[in-house]
């Protein structure tokens, strides 16, 4: 009963403390992996920068900037703006590309991307507290209009590392399906749902469903 029913201040605080607890103890793990892919990324078309960064937008409209290890090639963004049909593409396909689509990605990214590697970084948002380890997907500003006047709603709720869009199918759920799934979580946030989005996740990450 408690972890259903705790919800408000109580349930943020004990998430916030997990939060800390958890990226602290994964950043201990981060930190030799981040060595690996700094080697790698000075070799070949890998070469540029060990992290790539991303404005997205908050909790209470709050931009912030998401953290990744790169997995594209360096300038990434400004190469998808200057192409107009990979852009439109990339909007049709619910503001991703297919992998097999993508020319900006690297041969490593792919691994890094598949294997969910990728998002490791992100352990530095959640101890920010930009992020939680469980919430709605942070999005681009772009994306936002797809919630149309839902949009506060979304935006009420710390966006997280893992959250129930990706417990539930990931990239293979596109814009709007997506919006209804993520509000769900909005409004059944609770101590007993996040563990079961947690442990939701890690099972689809070593499946690699719907990553790319």
């Amino acid at each position: 009963m408690f972890f259903k029913n705790c919800n408000g201040a109580g349930y943020r605080f004990i998430k916030r403390i997990f939060d800390v607890v958890i990226s602290l103890c994964a950043l201990i793990f981060v930190l030799p992996i981040t060595l690996i892919v700094f080697i790698i990324d000075c070799m070949g078309e890998n070469k540029g920068p060990v992290f790539y960064k991303q404005r997205r937008i908050g909790k209470n409209h709050k931009p912030f900037y998401i953290y990744k290890y790169r997995s594209m090639v360096v300038d990434a963004d400004k190469k998808l703006y200057a192409n107009k049909k990979l852009y439109e593409l990339y909007v049709k396909n619910s503001y991703k590309l297919p992998p097999e689509q993508d020319p900006r990605i690297t041969r490593f990214g792919h691994f890094i991307r598949k294997t969910s590697l990728d998002e490791l970084p992100q352990f530095f948002n959640i101890l920010k507290g930009d992020m939680s380890l469980i919430g709605p997907r942070p999005v681009v500003e772009e994306e936002l209009k797809e919630y149309g006047d839902r949009v506060d709603k979304f935006l009420s709720v710390t966006p997280g590392a893992m959250g129930y869009w990706q417990a539930t199918g990931r990239s293979t759920i596109p814009y709007p399906e997506r919006c209804d799934v993520e509000l769900y979580y909005v409004d059944n946030a609770s101590l007993g749902f996040d563990i079961k989005i947690l442990f939701k996740n890690i099972v689809s990450i070593f499946k690699t469903e719907g990553a790319y």
